[in-house]
């Protein structure tokens, strides 16, 4: 799956001498974008014609890789808890792509009455139209799932943009308290309609702080025929017991799951400390995704389930967590795939999350701490020198 808008060509870019991360560590290279794909990358290329437009950009070692790849924005904005005037207003194109995402998949989270699947469409559209790369679940935390079509099945067969079911809340006061069956049932449409449509089959999963964990989704592992891939969890560092039980998990069934990219508690672990932990525990690194829940409501309740504060998840979370393991010695290339190709692959998205010729020109030139300096979408400069260039035509 690539992106959707039609666009003007793309004039070539050429990028000489960069350090290229396609997220493994390749060396220093030249990349040529054309028609907004990587075209070409060795060690050496030579200049096009002259009469080919061609902008040339000499990187002086560098480093580039390929755009962030965020599975989990709340693009039309989260939030609402606390009533109408706590609604987090939509996510602006800056807000991405300073952090250097290229591709975002937007979904609705605890408010699928006032706010919609046709709105997180419209809002997945609007930010595609200034260049980036976007998709979208159907659903939200509630059951029965707010749709477009009135099914799951019409939803993820009928639209290409609709790419699986998100995020159905467990294990939270806010959720509405699915049982076993009622899950069985929304993953296997998941799989099935991933098979009928080569989407990925996903079943994306809000976890909360409640004492259940994960237990329906080691159940429907144990007792169904569903591959495990359909169980997508996230916010699966949440708290310490429910990233141990997914470390369980996936030892013992090879779980895949998302860690957010939040500012971390006492009970708590950021994505950095959890991407580390699960290197050092020796899983499978191919399972791990980071997402960001930007533009969601991050809050905070008493025991009686009453808002106490809240803050707003950020896409730059990402940025944050790839420096801080950057700053802990953590090799770039072997950190970088939970950002990039892990997500992308799970989700199918081809084209995205590697740097290799044939795959859209989506990139990013990192500074010297790591953060994103320049970012190219489909070939199309959005971010130059740490500058948002590209722009809504609402965004502040």
């Amino acid at each position: 799956m690539g992106g959707h808008a039609t666009r003007m060509t793309t004039p070539l870019v050429l990028l000489r001498h960069a350090h290229v991360f396609n997220p493994d560590d390749v060396g220093y290279c030249d990349v040529l974008c054309a028609g907004g794909k990587v075209a070409a990358i060795a060690s050496k290329l030579e200049l096009p014609p002259d009469h080919w437009p061609c902008e040339v950009v000499n990187l002086d070692g560098a480093r580039v890789i390929p755009g962030l790849v965020d599975a989990h924005v709340h693009l039309c904005g989260g939030g609402g808890e606390a009533g109408a005037h706590t609604r987090v207003p939509r996510v602006e194109v800056p807000h991405l792509t300073l952090a250097g995402v290229t591709t975002a998949v937007g979904l609705l989270g605890t408010d699928g009455s006032t706010r919609t699947v046709a709105e997180s469409l419209a809002c997945a559209r609007a930010i595609e139209h200034a260049g980036l790369t976007t998709f979208c679940y159907t659903g939200s935390y509630e059951l029965p799932l707010q749709t477009l079509t009135g099914s799951v099945r019409g939803d993820l067969v009928h639209n290409d943009r609709l790419v699986a079911v998100g995020e159905l809340a467990l294990s939270d006061h806010r959720s509405s308290q699915p049982t076993y069956d009622e899950l069985l049932r929304v993953a296997s449409d998941c799989h099935v309609c991933g098979m009928m449509t080569g989407k990925a089959g996903l079943l994306h999963l809000h976890m909360g702080d409640g004492p259940r964990g994960l237990a329906l989704v080691r159940r429907a592992l144990h007792e169904t025929e569903l591959p495990v891939r359909t169980f997508h969890p996230t916010h699966v560092n949440r708290n310490r017991a429910l990233w141990a039980e997914t470390k369980q998990v996936h030892a013992e069934r090879g779980l895949y799951a998302d860690v957010t990219a939040f500012e971390a508690d006492e009970d708590s672990l950021d994505a950095a400390d959890a991407i580390a932990d699960w290197l050092d525990s020796g899983l499978d690194p191919a399972r791990l995704t980071a997402s960001s829940d930007g533009g969601g409501c991050l809050p905070v309740f008493d025991g009686d389930g009453v808002l106490i504060r809240m803050d707003v998840g950020r896409s730059m979370g990402l940025s944050d967590a790839l420096v801080k393991l950057l700053g802990q010695g953590r090799p770039l290339g072997a950190v970088l795939p939970m950002f990039t190709r892990n997500p992308a692959r799970l989700f199918r998205f081809r084209g995205k999350g590697e740097l290799v010729p044939g795959a859209d020109a989506d990139l990013v030139v990192l500074d010297d701490a790591g953060r994103a300096r320049d970012v190219l979408a489909r070939g199309k400069w959005m971010v130059r020198q740490g500058q948002a260039i590209v722009s809504g035509p609402f965004d502040r």
